[in-house]
Protein backbone atom coordinates (compact mmCIF):
# COMPACT_ATOMS: atom_id res chain seq x y z
CA UNK A 1 0.00 0.00 0.00
CA UNK A 2 2.69 2.55 -1.07
CA UNK A 3 4.29 4.42 2.25
CA UNK A 4 1.41 4.80 3.94
CA UNK A 5 1.40 2.41 7.35
CA UNK A 6 -1.08 -0.56 7.02
CA UNK A 7 -5.00 0.84 7.49
CA UNK A 8 -6.76 -0.31 10.41
CA UNK A 9 -9.77 -2.43 10.10
CA UNK A 10 -11.33 -1.49 13.27
CA UNK A 11 -14.23 0.91 12.00
CA UNK A 12 -13.49 3.87 14.19
CA UNK A 13 -10.29 4.29 13.09
CA UNK A 14 -11.30 3.67 9.61
CA UNK A 15 -13.68 6.53 9.72
CA UNK A 16 -10.34 8.70 11.09
CA UNK A 17 -8.76 7.51 8.08
CA UNK A 18 -11.54 8.59 6.30
CA UNK A 19 -11.59 12.22 7.82
CA UNK A 20 -7.96 12.19 7.12
CA UNK A 21 -8.07 11.54 4.01
CA UNK A 22 -10.96 13.86 3.04
CA UNK A 23 -9.59 17.04 4.82
CA UNK A 24 -6.11 16.42 2.89
CA UNK A 25 -8.17 16.42 -0.38
CA UNK A 26 -10.02 19.62 0.40
CA UNK A 27 -6.77 21.28 1.65
CA UNK A 28 -4.77 19.98 -1.67
CA UNK A 29 -7.94 21.28 -3.75
CA UNK A 30 -7.52 24.76 -1.92
CA UNK A 31 -4.37 25.42 -1.85
CA UNK A 32 -2.14 22.67 -3.96
CA UNK A 33 -0.39 19.84 -2.87
CA UNK A 34 3.11 21.79 -2.07
CA UNK A 35 1.31 24.09 0.26
CA UNK A 36 -0.38 20.65 2.08
CA UNK A 37 0.93 20.53 5.53
CA UNK A 38 0.81 17.44 8.00
CA UNK A 39 0.12 19.67 10.82
CA UNK A 40 -2.85 21.54 9.13
CA UNK A 41 -4.36 18.27 8.24
CA UNK A 42 -4.32 16.99 11.51
CA UNK A 43 -5.84 20.23 13.32
CA UNK A 44 -8.58 20.61 10.57
CA UNK A 45 -9.23 16.63 11.39
CA UNK A 46 -9.63 17.16 15.25
CA UNK A 47 -6.90 14.79 15.80
CA UNK A 48 -3.27 14.81 17.31
CA UNK A 49 -0.50 14.86 14.73
CA UNK A 50 0.59 11.88 16.68
CA UNK A 51 -1.94 10.44 15.48
CA UNK A 52 -1.72 11.37 12.00
CA UNK A 53 1.74 10.09 12.09
CA UNK A 54 0.28 6.51 12.66
CA UNK A 55 -1.79 6.43 9.63
CA UNK A 56 0.35 8.41 7.47
CA UNK A 57 4.43 8.96 7.87
CA UNK A 58 4.33 12.01 5.73
CA UNK A 59 2.59 14.36 3.18
CA UNK A 60 4.11 11.89 0.43
CA UNK A 61 2.22 8.95 1.96
CA UNK A 62 -1.10 10.96 2.38
CA UNK A 63 -0.77 11.92 -1.45
CA UNK A 64 -0.30 8.65 -2.95
CA UNK A 65 -3.21 6.86 -0.81
CA UNK A 66 -5.03 10.16 -2.13
CA UNK A 67 -3.63 8.64 -5.38
CA UNK A 68 -4.27 5.47 -5.25
CA UNK A 69 -8.15 6.11 -4.21
CA UNK A 70 -8.77 7.79 -7.88
CA UNK A 71 -7.08 4.96 -9.50
CA UNK A 72 -9.83 2.71 -7.95
CA UNK A 73 -11.92 5.23 -9.53
CA UNK A 74 -10.91 4.72 -12.81
CA UNK A 75 -10.47 1.14 -12.74
CA UNK A 76 -13.90 1.07 -11.37
CA UNK A 77 -15.46 3.08 -14.76
CA UNK A 78 -12.97 1.25 -16.99
CA UNK A 79 -13.85 -2.17 -16.20
CA UNK A 80 -17.37 -1.39 -16.00
CA UNK A 81 -18.04 0.32 -18.80
CA UNK A 82 -15.16 -2.60 -21.03
CA UNK A 83 -16.79 -5.58 -19.11
CA UNK A 84 -20.03 -4.89 -20.11
CA UNK A 85 -18.99 -4.53 -24.15
CA UNK A 86 -20.16 -7.79 -26.39
CA UNK A 87 -20.05 -7.01 -29.61
CA UNK A 88 -17.23 -4.79 -31.51
CA UNK A 89 -19.57 -2.43 -32.55
CA UNK A 90 -20.06 -1.76 -28.39
CA UNK A 91 -16.38 -0.98 -28.04
CA UNK A 92 -16.22 2.58 -29.27
CA UNK A 93 -19.25 4.35 -27.24
CA UNK A 94 -17.57 2.41 -24.58
CA UNK A 95 -14.38 3.99 -24.52
CA UNK A 96 -16.22 7.62 -25.32
CA UNK A 97 -18.42 6.98 -22.22
CA UNK A 98 -15.24 6.50 -20.30
CA UNK A 99 -13.42 9.54 -21.67
CA UNK A 100 -16.81 11.56 -20.48
CA UNK A 101 -16.68 9.79 -17.42
CA UNK A 102 -12.53 10.80 -17.15
CA UNK A 103 -13.19 14.15 -17.85
CA UNK A 104 -16.10 14.63 -15.71
CA UNK A 105 -14.25 13.20 -12.63
CA UNK A 106 -10.91 15.58 -13.21
CA UNK A 107 -13.42 18.28 -13.53
CA UNK A 108 -15.13 17.64 -10.40
CA UNK A 109 -11.77 16.99 -7.86
CA UNK A 110 -9.16 19.72 -8.08
CA UNK A 111 -6.83 17.48 -5.78
CA UNK A 112 -6.70 15.33 -8.64
CA UNK A 113 -5.85 17.57 -10.91
CA UNK A 114 -3.64 18.82 -8.66
CA UNK A 115 -1.80 15.43 -7.46
CA UNK A 116 -1.48 14.11 -11.42
CA UNK A 117 0.15 17.52 -12.38
CA UNK A 118 2.77 16.74 -10.07
CA UNK A 119 3.25 13.29 -10.93
CA UNK A 120 6.51 13.57 -13.10
CA UNK A 121 8.28 15.22 -9.65
CA UNK A 122 7.41 12.00 -7.58
CA UNK A 123 9.06 8.70 -8.72
CA UNK A 124 7.06 6.89 -6.42
CA UNK A 125 3.54 8.35 -8.44
CA UNK A 126 5.18 7.96 -11.78
CA UNK A 127 5.61 4.48 -11.34
CA UNK A 128 1.61 4.26 -9.76
CA UNK A 129 0.82 5.80 -12.86
CA UNK A 130 2.66 3.45 -15.03
CA UNK A 131 1.22 0.00 -13.29
CA UNK A 132 -2.46 2.05 -13.37
CA UNK A 133 -1.50 2.42 -17.10
CA UNK A 134 -0.78 -1.11 -18.32
CA UNK A 135 -3.85 -2.67 -15.67
CA UNK A 136 -6.08 -0.11 -18.23
CA UNK A 137 -3.98 -1.40 -21.39
CA UNK A 138 -4.93 -4.89 -20.26
CA UNK A 139 -8.34 -4.38 -19.62
CA UNK A 140 -8.83 -3.24 -22.82
CA UNK A 141 -6.43 -5.94 -24.73
CA UNK A 142 -8.76 -8.65 -22.91
CA UNK A 143 -11.73 -6.55 -24.31
CA UNK A 144 -10.47 -6.58 -27.61
CA UNK A 145 -9.33 -10.48 -27.61
CA UNK A 146 -13.03 -11.34 -26.64
CA UNK A 147 -14.37 -9.57 -29.43
CA UNK A 148 -11.75 -10.43 -31.88
CA UNK A 149 -9.95 -13.86 -30.85
CA UNK A 150 -7.42 -13.47 -34.04
CA UNK A 151 -6.54 -9.97 -33.06
CA UNK A 152 -2.46 -9.76 -33.39
CA UNK A 153 -0.26 -10.40 -30.81
CA UNK A 154 1.28 -6.96 -30.67
CA UNK A 155 -2.63 -5.97 -28.77
CA UNK A 156 -1.21 -5.02 -25.66
CA UNK A 157 1.39 -2.53 -26.70
CA UNK A 158 -1.59 -0.93 -29.23
CA UNK A 159 -3.97 -0.68 -25.96
CA UNK A 160 -1.71 0.95 -24.10
CA UNK A 161 -0.83 3.57 -26.65
CA UNK A 162 -4.23 3.98 -26.71
CA UNK A 163 -5.42 4.07 -22.96
CA UNK A 164 -2.44 6.16 -22.57
CA UNK A 165 -3.21 8.85 -24.97
CA UNK A 166 -7.19 8.71 -23.81
CA UNK A 167 -5.64 9.32 -19.98
CA UNK A 168 -3.43 12.05 -21.49
CA UNK A 169 -6.05 14.01 -23.45
CA UNK A 170 -8.06 14.33 -20.28
CA UNK A 171 -5.12 15.44 -17.97
CA UNK A 172 -4.45 17.95 -20.92
CA UNK A 173 -8.19 18.94 -21.19
CA UNK A 174 -8.34 20.01 -17.79
CA UNK A 175 -5.25 21.84 -17.38
CA UNK A 176 -6.61 24.33 -20.16
CA UNK A 177 -9.94 26.94 -19.84
CA UNK A 178 -12.94 24.95 -19.94
CA UNK A 179 -14.25 25.93 -23.56
CA UNK A 180 -10.57 24.55 -24.95
CA UNK A 181 -10.73 21.60 -23.14
CA UNK A 182 -14.18 20.86 -24.01
CA UNK A 183 -13.12 21.59 -27.86
CA UNK A 184 -9.95 19.32 -27.25
CA UNK A 185 -12.60 16.24 -25.97
CA UNK A 186 -14.68 17.05 -28.58
CA UNK A 187 -11.70 16.61 -31.34
CA UNK A 188 -10.40 13.49 -29.73
CA UNK A 189 -13.42 11.53 -30.08
CA UNK A 190 -13.23 11.05 -33.45
CA UNK A 191 -9.54 9.65 -33.68
CA UNK A 192 -10.22 7.69 -30.60
CA UNK A 193 -12.92 5.80 -33.13
CA UNK A 194 -10.72 5.69 -35.75
CA UNK A 195 -8.33 4.14 -33.45
CA UNK A 196 -10.74 1.90 -32.27
CA UNK A 197 -11.64 0.30 -35.87
CA UNK A 198 -8.36 0.08 -36.94
CA UNK A 199 -7.79 -2.15 -33.77
CA UNK A 200 -10.72 -3.88 -34.48
CA UNK A 201 -10.11 -4.43 -38.25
Amino acid sequence: MSESRRLPTQRRSRERVERLLGVSRDLIAAQGSEALRMSDVAQQAGVSIGSLYQYFPDKAAVIRALAERYNEEGRACVGGELGAVTAAAELGPALLRIIDAYYAMFLAEPAMRDIWSGTQADKALQDMDLEDGRWHAACLANTLRRLVPAIPGDIETRAFLLMYLLCSSVRLAVAMPRAEGDALIAAFKPLLLREVAALLD
